[in-house]
C-alpha cells in the first residue's frame, strides 16, 4: 500500500525540478498543511502577487494527497454559499427549512439565525438568547462547563407567524415563541422575558439525541428527559390536553437513541392518525447475545388521551417492531447493519405511503460498515397487524403470541372503525382495562420489518467516513424515474449516488454521481435538508450551514457521450451543451441514458471514435532524473477504467507498473524518473465500452550534467532586475541574514498560520524568500530558473486553452462566502 509518508519522500525529490522560489516544496513536504498552504496562493491569485501565483498553482494542480481524490475548486462556479454566523462560530445545532416563508432558521449557542433563501448572508437576523440568569453558574458548579450554554435544539412551526423555539438553558431546558412574521416580511423578535419551562421537549445534555415533530399545536418528543440523561421518555406536551408520556419500563424503552419522528397518516380519517418514532435501543429478546441493539419503529396514536384506571396520563397505544436491514452472508449468516443513523422520508402524492430512507451502520469492531435500506409503509403495517412477541417467564424462549387478544386490539386507535353497536369508544379512556395491561405487557410485535427487496440499495464497507444523514430527490428521466439519495458523513462530504436494479434480479448497480467536499475542515454534517422547489440541498455542521445547488450538469464535459456517461438523471444533452432535463421540454433532441450510460445509442449521430475525440493538446512536463515526478490525470467519472500509454514515434503501449513506477487515483507518479522514461504519455479512461483521451503530457528528463549547470549560476543571475519574461526580480539572500524578526528561528507552520489572514499578505514574499535563503534548503533545492519558465510557457498556453474543462468528482465547494 502507498502511504503518505512514502508519498512525502517521493515529492522532496520532485521539487528540485520546481522553481527555487516556489512554494511547491513547501507544500509537499508538509503534508499537513497543504489546504492551508492552497487558501494562501488562492489569496495571491486574486491581490497583485499574480507573478508567483501563476507558477505556483499550475504545480499544485498536480499534487495531491494519494489517499482521497482532488478537488475541484468551485469558487467561481456559483455551486455553494456557506454561512457561519457573525462571528464565525455558529455552533449549529438547529435547522427548519420553512418554504411557506422562504427562510432557513439556524439554532446555535445562545443564537438564533433567520436567513433568507434569496440573500442568504447580507440579510440574516440574529437573535441573542443566552441561559437565564444564574443558570449558568449553577450549571459550571454541576461540572459541566463546556455545555453550559442555551444550545438551542428544536426549531419547529408553531403557527404561521411563530416558531417554537428550545434550548438546552445551561441544563435547564427552556422555550420561547419567536415571532417570524406574515409571507414575504423579515422579522425575527423574541421576547427573552415570555420564556417557558423546557423540560420534556429537549435534553439537558445538548449532546444527547433526540427526536421531535409538531402536529396540531401539540409537541411530540423522544429524549432523555432528567439531568442525569437516564429517564427515556416519549413526550406529548404543549396543546388544550394533559402531558401524555411512556411509562417508566424497559419493556416498553430500553435505553434507547432517538433519531426522527413523523406523523404519517393511515386514512382519510383524522382519527387514526399516527406519529411514527425511529430509534435504537437494547434488544430484550436477544437472549444471550448481550447489549444487542436493535432498530426499531414505534408509534402512537395522536389521539392518545391514556387510560381511565390503567395508564393515566400514559401511551396505551404505544408498539413497536424491529427494523431489519441485513445481507445474506455464507452458510446463512447474515451481516446486520443495526445502528439506525439517520431517516428520510420521501413522500409522493399520497401522504399516507411514503417510502423510508434509512442509514444504518454496523456494530461489529471488526468490520465497519454502512448499508441504506428502504422501507414500504404497507410492511410497517403489515408488521404492526401481526403477533405480538411474547414470554412466559425467564425461562421460556420469545415467541409469538398465540393466546385471545382482547378488543379492541392494542395499538389501534379510537375511531369510527372500532366503534361497534353497543360497544362505543370515543377515547382511548373507554378502552377496557383488559386492553392496557395488554398494551403495557406486550408492546414488541414478533414479526419484523424487512426492507423492499429484502435487502439494502446501497451498501458502503470499510471507508474512510461514517454515513450519517440522507435527503432523496425523486427524479424524473427520459426512461423512468430515479431516486437520488444524497448522503452526509462525518467528515463534511456529501455523497451524491443512484441505485439501479438491473431488469427483475435482485442486483443492484450503485452509481456515485459526486463527491462534494462541502467545508474545508473535516467536520461531521448533522443536518441535511432538501428544497425540490428551489433544487438546493442545506447542509449543517456544527462550523455552519451550506447551501448547494442538486446539480450542474456543465461539469460533464462538452460532448453529447460524456454528458451520457455522467449518468445523472438531472442531465440531458439537448443538442449543443449538457443540461438540465425537464420532462415537459418542448426539445427533442434529448439525449439521456441513466440505467446502461450507453453514449453509443444515444450519440449515435456524434463522432464518438477515439481519433475523433483524441484532440487533446499535449502539454510538455519536466523531471529531474532520479527524482520523483508526477503526471496527473483524473476521470470525470468516478466509474471510468483510467489507461496509461507511452507513445514513442508511432508505436503505443500499455505503461508497465512497478515499485518504481506507480498509478493512483490521481495519476501516474515516477519515485524516480529515468531518461528513458521519456515519451508522450497518455492518459484514457474507458466507461460503458466508450473510451477517450483525458490528457496527453510529453515528458522530458533533465540530465544530471545538465542541472548541474544550472545549479553553477551566480546568484546575481536571478537577482538582477525584472526579467522580459515579468518576473519577478529577487533581492539577494544577505538581506535576510540581519538579526531582525526574519532571522527568528521559528516552527515553519506558525509562519503559515500567520498567512491566513488578510492583513498578512504582504508577509508572503517575505516568507518565500526566507525560506529559501535557507542554507540548509538553499543546498538542496538550487534553482532551474531558465527551464522552468519555459515549461511554465507552454503550460499557461495550454491552460488558457482547456480552462474550461473541470474533474467531475469530487468537488470542492467551501471555499466561497456568501
Amino acid at each position: 500500500m502507498y502511504t503518505k509518508t512514502a508519498y512525502k519522500q517521493d515529492v522532496r525529490g520532485a521539487c528540485l525540478a520546481s522553481p527555487p522560489r516556489s512554494l511547491r516544496c513547501v507544500v509537499t513536504l508538509h503534508f499537513g498543511v497543504f489546504i492551508l498552504v492552497n487558501v494562501v496562493l488562492r489569496w495571491l491569485c486574486l491581490s497583485s502577487h499574480a507573478f508567483l501565483c501563476s507558477p505556483l498553482l499550475s504545480s499544485l494542480s498536480s499534487i495531491h494527497p494519494p489517499s482521497s481524490p482532488p478537488s475541484t475548486d468551485l469558487v467561481a462556479t456559483n455551486r455553494s454559499s456557506i454561512f457561519s454566523g457573525h462571528d464565525g462560530q455558529l455552533s449549529l445545532t438547529a435547522v427548519f427549512l420553512d418554504e411557506y416563508h422562504d427562510r432557513l432558521f439556524l439554532g446555535g449557542k445562545d443564537v438564533l439565525y433567520s436567513l433568507r433563501l434569496d440573500h442568504t448572508n447580507p440579510d440574516s437576523k440574529e437573535i441573542y438568547w443566552p441561559p437565564l440568569p444564574g443558570n449558568k453558574d449553577d450549571c459550571v458548579q454541576r461540572g459541566k462547563d463546556s455545555q453550559c450554554g442555551n444550545f438551542v435544539r428544536l426549531l419547529q412551526p408553531y403557527n404561521r407567524t411563530h416558531l417554537l423555539a428550545c434550548g438546552t438553558g445551561a441544563f435547564q431546558p427552556m422555550c420561547a415563541y419567536v415571532y417570524v412574521g406574515h409571507r414575504g416580511e423579515h422579522v425575527f423578535t423574541m421576547d427573552p422575558t415570555n420564556v417557558e419551562n423546557g423540560r420534556g421537549k429537549v435534553p439537558h445534555d445538548p449532546s444527547l439525541p433526540f427526536a421531535s415533530t409538531f402536529i396540531g399545536g401539540e409537541l411530540y418528543t423522544g429524549l432523555t428527559a432528567d439531568f442525569l440523561g437516564r429517564d427515556s421518555v416519549i413526550f406529548r406536551s404543549l396543546g388544550g390536553r394533559s402531558t401524555m408520556r411512556t411509562e417508566t419500563d424497559q419493556k416498553l424503552l430500553h435505553d434507547p437513541k432517538f433519531v426522527a419522528a413523523h406523523l404519517i397518516p393511515d386514512n382519510d380519517d383524522r382519527d387514526n392518525d399516527k406519529v411514527y418514532f425511529f430509534f435504537t435501543e437494547k434488544a430484550m429478546e436477544a437472549g444471550d447475545r448481550e447489549g444487542a441493539i436493535h432498530t426499531r419503529v414505534g408509534r402512537v396514536c395522536a389521539n392518545d388521551a391514556g387510560g381511565q384506571r390503567v395508564l393515566v396520563n400514559k401511551w396505551s397505544t404505544f408498539i413497536k417492531a424491529r427494523l431489519v436491514c441485513s445481507v445474506p452472508g455464507p452458510h446463512g449468516i447474515n451481516t446486520h447493519f443495526d445502528e439506525l443513523e439517520g431517516i428520510f422520508l420521501l413522500k409522493g402524492k399520497d401522504e399516507k405511503n411514503p417510502d423510508v430512507y434509512a442509514i444504518f451502520s454496523t456494530i461489529s469492531n471488526v468490520f465497519q460498515g454502512f448499508a441504506v435500506c428502504v422501507y414500504r409503509m404497507a410492511d410497517i403495517r403489515e408488521a404492526f397487524n401481526g403477533p405480538f412477541a411474547h414470554k412466559e417467564g425467564p425461562d421460556y424462549q420469545w415467541g409469538a403470541y398465540e393466546g385471545r387478544v382482547p378488543y379492541p386490539r392494542p395499538g389501534v386507535c379510537p375511531s369510527k372503525i372500532t366503534n361497534q353497536p353497543g360497544r362505543q369508544f370515543g377515547s382511548t379512556k373507554d378502552f377496557p382495562d383488559t386492553v392496557l395491561q395488554f398494551a403495557r405487557g406486550h408492546p414488541l410485535m414478533w414479526r419484523p420489518v424487512y426492507p423492499a427487496m429484502r435487502q439494502p440499495v446501497l451498501i458502503k464497507a470499510n471507508v474512510p467516513y461514517r454515513l450519517k444523514q440522507i435527503v432523496v430527490d425523486r427524479v424524473e428521466a427520459e426512461d423512468g424515474q430515479y431516486d437520488v439519495m444524497f448522503i452526509g458523513t462525518d467528515t463534511g462530504t456529501v455523497l451524491k449516488v443512484i441505485a439501479l436494479r438491473n431488469g427483475n434480479s435482485l442486483d443492484t448497480e450503485e452509481v456515485t454521481l459526486e463527491e462534494l467536499q462541502v467545508f474545508k475542515v473535516p467536520t461531521p454534517i448533522t443536518s441535511l435538508d432538501i428544497s425540490v422547489k428551489r433544487q438546493a440541498l442545506f447542509v449543517g455542521s456544527p462550523l455552519g450551514v451550506a447551501q448547494l445547488r442538486l446539480h450542474r450538469c456543465e461539469t460533464y464535459g462538452k460532448a453529447c457521450a460524456e454528458c451520457c456517461l455522467a449518468r445523472d438523471p438531472y442531465c440531458a444533452w439537448d443538442g449543443t451543451s449538457c443540461t438540465r432535463y425537464t420532462s415537459l421540454s418542448k426539445r427533442r433532441y434529448r439525449r439521456q441514458d441513466i440505467r446502461h450510460g450507453n453514449p453509443a445509442l444515444q450519440c449515435m449521430d456524434q463522432n464518438l471514435s477515439v481519433e475523433g475525440l483524441d484532440v487533446t493538446e499535449e502539454r510538455v512536463v519536466y523531471g529531474a532524473e532520479n527524482n520523483s515526478t508526477f503526471l496527473e490525470c483524473v476521470p470525470r467519472s468516478p466509474q471510468a477504467t483510467v489507461t496509461w500509454l507511452l507513445q514513442r514515434d508511432d508505436r503505443k503501449e500499455e505503461v508497465k507498473l512497478d515499485e518504481r513506477v506507480m498509478r493512483t487515483e490521481q495519476g501516474l507518479l515516477f519515485r524516480r524518473v529515468l531518461r528513458q522514461d521519456e515519451g508522450v504519455y497518455v492518459c484514457r479512461s474507458r466507461e460503458h465500452g466508450f473510451t477517450q483521451t483525458l490528457t496527453r503530457l510529453s515528458l522530458e528528463v533533465l540530465q544530471g550534467d545538465t542541472l548541474s549547470e544550472l545549479l553553477a549560476r551566480d546568484d546575481a543571475a536571478l537577482d538582477g532586475p525584472q526579467g522580459a519574461k515579468g518576473y519577478r526580480a529577487w533581492p539577494p539572500c544577505h538581506a535576510h541574514r540581519s538579526t531582525g524578526p526574519l532571522s527568528q528561528q521559528r516552527s515553519w507552520f506558525k509562519d503559515i498560520m500567520q498567512l491566513i489572514g488578510p492583513s498578512n499578505l504582504p508577509h508572503v514574499e517575505e516568507y518565500c524568500e526566507r525560506l529559501w535563503c535557507n542554507d540548509k534548503l538553499r543546498r538542496k533545492h538550487k534553482s532551474m530558473l531558465d527551464k522552468y519558465r519555459q515549461a511554465q510557457d507552454s503550460a499557461r498556453k495550454a491552460r488558457n486553452k482547456g480552462s474550461g474543462e473541470r474533474n467531475r468528482t469530487p468537488r470542492d465547494v467551501s471555499s466561497r462566502q456568501p
